[in-house]
């Protein structure tokens, strides 16, 4: 438990690295039809760039998790878009393949924006991302590099679902985990949509019961929590499994794709 608490406060320190940046996003949705898939890995600070902004357009996505050294995915890569480098998204809705991470930040909000134009705050971003490369340090290097341990093991049949946001520390800490145990899975953006939402889930800005904003998504989430909304919250329909809390989610994953 002491060693998981300090990864908690590695993944906080990441995310305090970026500026704040992957918390909120708006309440409504311009969703694709198709998910997008986004193959990643979530040490990347390339990869965290695209992740922020899907998480300020409040898009779900599948993850296909590409860790150095990984074998899955990596090579599917090459084979759809012609070389190994990540991020690479693909979008089915308009038949788009796209890397460099600032040519799929402009098609996201061009195409799933409201007003399809990049805001100034995400138009221009350093050549080299030495923040975020930080953000990686401070986190540990989580999410890098595979386990080796679980090399050419087959993926599970089914997608695991995945519900949190960007600059969550405890989601954070799963994705690494996810990332490294190669096991892809759809990622469901749950940010802060206005500022009653900001603070965990016991102990929120606003006092009283947490009501989420009418119509917005966090609302059909809480559908799906059956609860107040709290993050990460993982849902495996391999096994039939459905947790909260990190620590959980962590102990699960290793046990059942790690052990």
């Amino acid at each position: 438990m002491v060693k998981h608490q300090i990864k908690v406060i590695q993944a906080l320190f990441s995310g305090l690295a970026q500026g704040g940046r992957g918390v909120t996003g708006t309440p409504h949705p311009k969703q694709p039809e198709q998910p997008l898939k986004l193959y990643e890995f979530e040490g990347s600070p390339y990869c965290r760039r695209v992740r922020e902004v899907l998480t300020l357009l409040n898009l779900d996505y599948e993850v296909y998790p590409c860790p150095k050294g990984g074998t899955k995915y990596r090579p599917l890569v090459k084979q759809l878009g012609g070389k190994t480098q990540f991020p690479f998204l693909l979008d089915e809705n308009t038949n788009t393949k796209l890397y460099e991470s600032e040519d799929i930040i402009h098609y996201l909000f061009k195409q799933y924006g409201r007003s399809g134009k990049t805001p100034k705050k995400y138009a221009h971003y350093p050549k080299t991302p030495y923040v975020a490369y930080v953000g990686t340090l401070v986190n540990g290097a989580s999410g890098v590099w595979i386990n080796k341990s679980i090399k050419d093991r087959v993926a599970p049949e089914q997608l695991l679902q995945l519900w949190g946001f960007e600059a969550s520390p405890y989601t954070r800490i799963v994705r690494g985990l996810l990332t490294e145990l190669e096991l892809p899975f759809k990622f469901h953006n749950v940010p802060k949509e206005r500022w009653q939402d900001q603070g965990p889930a016991v102990l929120r800005l606003k006092p009283g019961k947490y009501v989420p904003l009418a119509g917005g998504k966090r609302e059909q989430v809480m559908q799906v929590m059956g609860r107040d909304i709290q993050v990460p919250y993982l849902v495996d329909p391999n096994t039939e499994t459905a947790l909260f809390e990190s620590a959980d989610i962590v102990a699960y994953l290793k046990q059942t794709y790690a052990a």
